[in-house]
């Protein structure tokens, strides 16, 4: 038996997913064949199936690799000295994804697929739930060093920041006018009014 290379399995898959995230970004989860995503991968498909079983497996991989993204990210806003800095620095990040059409475009098609298949479901329930931990951690640090209203009620502010950026995916899909790098500053008032009512210092 061929013993395997744990760096070449690792290199391969991602060059799986990376093929099949453009593809679902432009055809969609249900209009990507299996063939289309090995000819993007450059491989056959008995190879693809050695490191996949199944297209829905491809489409957990991306998702999981989401959740890691995003966990690694609040590792390092944990690390900043203004934390409200930080945290609109990520909005301004989640804003720039936004205006990548096909970045939005796979986004939407996960959070359609969440809604069909249980297994997709849990990953993202499991990605918006570190999404949501890691505000509440930086909320709290951030109200204690007095950087944004220390009486703010964080659970209720978590939901709602988390519903910002579920709402710009969303308005994305719904109005094609809107272009979410022109609303950058208003998202900045928003977020300073909403998190800073009360100090005495100005929007970023």
């Amino acid at each position: 038996m061929r013993k395997i290379d744990p760096e070449k399995y690792t290199e391969r898959r991602k060059t799986i997913i990376d093929a099949a995230t453009a593809c679902f970004a432009q055809k969609g989860f249900h209009g990507t064949s299996t063939a289309e995503i090995c000819a993007a991968a450059g491989m056959s498909p008995g190879n693809l199936f050695h490191y996949f079983p199944n297209k829905q497996a491809i489409i957990i991989a991306i998702v999981d690799q989401e959740g890691v993204a995003l966990a690694a990210c609040f590792e390092e806003i944990d690390q900043q000295s203004d934390l409200y800095a930080a945290l609109v620095a990520f909005m301004d990040m989640v804003l720039d994804l936004a205006a990548d059409p096909a970045f939005a475009s796979l986004m939407l098609e996960i959070a359609a697929e969440a809604t069909r298949e249980g297994e997709i479901r849990s990953r993202v329930e499991r990605n918006d739930k570190i999404l949501r931990e890691a505000l509440q951690v930086l909320l709290r640090e951030a109200a204690k060093r007095g950087q944004i209203d220390q009486a703010l009620d964080v659970p209720g502010a978590t939901v709602w920041i988390a519903a910002l950026i579920d709402g710009i995916f969303s308005r994305i899909a719904v109005d094609p006018d809107f272009r979410p790098l022109q609303n950058k500053q208003m998202m900045h008032t928003l977020l300073d009014r909403f998190l800073r009512h009360g100090l005495n210092t100005g929007a970023i």
